[in-house]
């Protein structure tokens, strides 16, 4: 179903199918959004913003903190709904709607902390006051590997901000985006202030997204190279934009880590979600002297590591998301293998009877990568851990950094001196040190080059959706 204007509605073009990654089996019917669906969605948005924009900081916190409650509520059911259509483990599922409600949360508390300003002026009689102001609409395309966090990432700024929203979820996702909604509905967020599209047909609902004049802000999750497309496009009417693209993290371990603990910590965090992150750690960079060490242990834990359907016990890797994806990383394996790599685990699908409907690879390690192979230079989006031997600091730096994109990086060391050179020196919108996971609803998360534009999370997340205005005084 549609969410336009407060009523759920079906479209003119019918239904599509949506199916469980691991299993095959169809989950169900969604309507299938077209580009007037969306110009109808677009229109109730504008309607709702001048009333919604006009309530109270305060009177905005309170229907976003109903939506947390409503959604703590609903979690287990929500993840159980996650699991079934995006494939992760149910244990991985919970801890996203738990991110999810925390954006909520955070951002009921950030709408009340949207200051002013007021500026020395360089005359006697003249005063400079500064306003921030909500943009209006805005579009905002999210992704299928974090198919809920990723829509109260843009949703619960856009709403304490004073803006309006209608959004597009992936089309392999669109059930999640449709019981969250639900949540919005509940919570009595009044008509046309949230509004969803679904469609299988993302190029048609995104591009009038992107094109139409209400829409004064676009936010986007996904490849860099969809997100160079909108770019253009919103460019052409100066349309503000920020953007979570993609991603080829490195993860640098020093001599003086322990290797043991390393390898513990590039397991969580290249195979959470099946590899399927922006932060996921691409490029696998180990100090020659404790490579072999680093390099047994992490194939020790990828090989007690179980495939499987995300509702049954035990399971802890998922599938791909769809043949497309499977293919890439099959490939990717293919061309490493093909020029020298060494295959430590896995390096292909799964044959198993149990998975053979699903989308499943193995989880792999490869050894003796070098710099000619497809995985090195381009992202995975899969559960393969590349690694690579280095020998200076300066070598490292230089192999990180050499890549188009800048969103995560991780580094393991015991040298302080070593870690504040690396937090500064990795061109990376995010570095953890000794830290798999350095985010937080509260922490600004994006990217350099061509990783993305802008910040969602933190106090940043906001004034992404806040104008500027200067008001000069002459008294």
């Amino acid at each position: 179903m549609l969410f336009i204007n407060g009523e759920w509605q079906n479209s003119s073009k019918g239904t599509f199918n949506v199916t469980n990654p691991a299993t095959g089996e169809l989950l169900g019917e969604v309507a299938d959004g077209t580009r007037e669906d969306a110009r109808n969605a677009i229109k109730a948005a504008e309607t709702a913003f001048e009333s919604w924009s006009s309530l109270t900081a305060f009177e905005r916190s309170k229907y976003l903190y109903r939506a947390y409650e409503l959604m703590m509520e609903k979690k287990e059911h929500l993840a159980q709904t996650m699991t079934k259509e995006q494939g992760k483990p149910l244990k991985a599922a919970r801890n996203e709607v738990q991110y999810a409600a925390d954006f909520l949360i955070w951002y009921a508390e950030e709408a009340k902390r949207v200051y002013g300003e007021i500026l020395p002026a360089p005359r006697g009689d003249q005063r400079f006051f500064v306003l921030r102001q909500p943009v209006g609409v805005v579009g905002a395309i999210t992704p299928w590997n974090y198919p809920i966090s990723m829509l109260t990432r843009k949703i619960a700024p856009a709403l304490a901000a004073g803006c309006t929203i209608v959004l597009k979820p992936a089309e392999q996702t669109p059930i999640c985006a449709i019981e969250t909604f639900k949540i919005f509905e509940e919570a009595k967020i009044p008509s046309g202030v949230v509004n969803l599209v679904p469609t299988s047909d993302p190029a048609e609902v995104g591009d009038e997204l992107v094109t139409n004049e209400t829409v004064k802000k676009i936010t986007f999750t996904g490849s860099t190279e969809i997100g160079k497309m909108i770019a253009e496009k919103a460019g052409r009417q100066v349309k503000r934009v920020s953007m979570e693209l993609g991603g080829h993290a490195p993860f640098i371990v020093f001599p003086d880590a322990d290797p043991v603990h390393a390898a513990k910590g590039a397991s969580l965090v290249k195979f959470l979600n099946t590899g399927q992150a922006c932060i996921s750690p691409n490029r696998i960079f180990v100090h020659k002297n404790i490579i072999e060490k680093f390099t047994e242990t992490l194939v020790e834990r990828v090989n007690k590591m179980k495939a499987g359907n995300g509702l049954e016990e035990g399971s802890t890797i998922g599938p791909l998301v769809d043949e497309a994806a499977l293919n890439k990383v099959d490939n990717q394996v293919k061309d490493a293998r093909e020029k020298g790599a060494f295959v430590a685990a896995g390096g292909a699908r799964y044959e198993d009877d149990h998975l053979k409907n699903g989308y499943f690879y193995a989880p792999t390690v490869l050894s003796n990568v070098t710099t000619d192979m497809l995985i090195y230079r381009e992202e995975t989006f899969g559960p393969v851990a590349p690694i690579i031997s280095f020998e200076t600091e300066e070598e490292v730096i230089k192999m990180a950094n050499d890549t188009n994109y800048g969103l995560a990086s991780y580094v393991y060391t015991n040298d302080m001196k070593t870690a504040f050179r690396m937090f500064e020196k990795l061109k990376f919108g995010i570095v953890g040190i000794n830290d798999i996971n350095p985010t937080a609803a509260a922490a600004p998360f994006g990217g350099m080059k061509e990783s993305g534009l802008g910040r969602e999370g933190g106090k940043e997340g906001i004034l992404e959706y806040l104008d500027t205005k200067l008001g000069g005084f002459s008294i």
